[in-house]
Parts: C-alpha cells; structure tokens; sequence
C-alpha cells in the first residue's frame, strides 16, 4: 500500500532539481542558460525557504534517468525542473527518460505550456514536454530557451500587467501539497499560486 502523503510543513525547506540537458553546452562549447534562468526566475518567485541542487548533463538517455533518480530519492528534492531535449530531433530524450522513472504521468502540464507557447510560435507544437511523479517528486520538463522558460512558467500578460493566460507553475505548489512536500509560497505579483479554499495550511 502507498504511503499517505504527509500534511505541508512550513519548516521543511523546498528542494528543487535543476537539471539542464544540452551535448554542447555539457561539453563547454558554451555557457548553459537554461540553470541561471531557472534560479534567477525562482528566486523572483519563491518567497519560502528553498535550495536547489544542479546538474549539467549531456543528451544521453542513462544519464537523464540516473539524474533524475539521484535527485528525487537521494538529494530528496520536491520539484525538478528539466530544460532541453523536448523536441523531436534523435537526440531529443528527455521525456523518454522522464517517463520511465515516473510513477505516474501528469500530462496537464505538457499540454499548458504547449498551448501557452504557442501564443508565440507555431513550432510550439513540435515539444513533447511532460510531467510525472516519482514518490513525493514532481518532475516537469521546460523548453530550452530562457525567454520560453519564463513564458511557461509565468503566463501571458496584457500591455497593462493585466494576467492574460496563468502559467503552470501557479499549479506546483498544491501539486507539492498534494504528494506530501513542504508548503510553497509565492510572490503573487509574479505567480500567484492556485489552492482550493479546503486545502489545508501547514501544520504547527
């Protein structure tokens, strides 16, 4: 029998995975940018303790997968978020890895970015980007380039500042809530995080 998921603790802090997949960018032909956007964007976002634990990795199947592992049952993360490999070309696998260590597949999230993306770019279509659990992790796959990461993440917004479309990380915290991690807070002004009024707060 599965373990229950435990009530949100405001004491524990958040962990969170960040993984970038890129052969050149792993081999040094140039800078990552998918890592510093990732932290720059969360810590705009995060108004709760959180660490992240980061790893540069090539476009190899195996490695994304013993990532992926290491970070969700050893280093004990809530939340990785994975940035390149999505589209279609051979070396693309990094939702193949992501799904064969899952548990449980949340496709919600792959198909809200693509529909957000695709305010943008037609190409929008051509990302395979998905989401699952493993144990009391959420993995979610997020495009390549930093301008799409932010899209994704954040939503779209009218000329006024006015929320035009939420992004999914308004979703992460009641999801982290959900299998058991500690409880996100977030800048509302940026993302304001979505939980029903019955969800509970953390406990004493």
């Amino acid at each position: 029998m599965s373990e229950l998921p435990r009530r949100p603790t405001e004491a524990e802090p958040l962990v969170i995975g960040l993984v970038s997949i890129s052969d050149r960018a792993s081999s040094g032909v140039y800078d990552d940018k998918g890592i510093p956007a990732l932290r720059e964007w969360l810590s705009d976002v995060l108004r709760c303790p959180w660490r992240a634990e980061e790893r540069l990795i090539a476009d190899e199947r195996a490695d994304i997968e013993r990532t992926l592992i290491d970070l969700a049952d050893a280093r004990g993360c809530h939340l990785i978020l994975t940035t390149g490999g999505t589209g279609p070309a051979p070396r693309d696998v990094t939702p193949e890895a992501t799904l064969s260590v899952g548990e449980r597949e949340m496709p919600g999230f792959g198909e809200e970015m693509r529909r957000i993306s695709r305010h943008f770019v037609p190409t929008a279509i051509l990302s395979r980007q998905t989401a699952v659990i493993r144990g009391r992790t959420l993995i979610l796959n997020l495009p390549g380039q930093p301008k799409a990461i932010r899209e994704t993440l954040e939503g779209l917004r009218e000329s006024d500042g006015t929320l035009r479309v939420a992004g999914v990380f308004a979703a992460i915290p009641y999801c982290i809530d959900l299998i058991g991690g500690p409880y996100v807070e977030t800048v509302d002004d940026v993302v304001a995080a979505f939980r029903p009024k019955s969800a509970p707060r953390p406990a004493d």
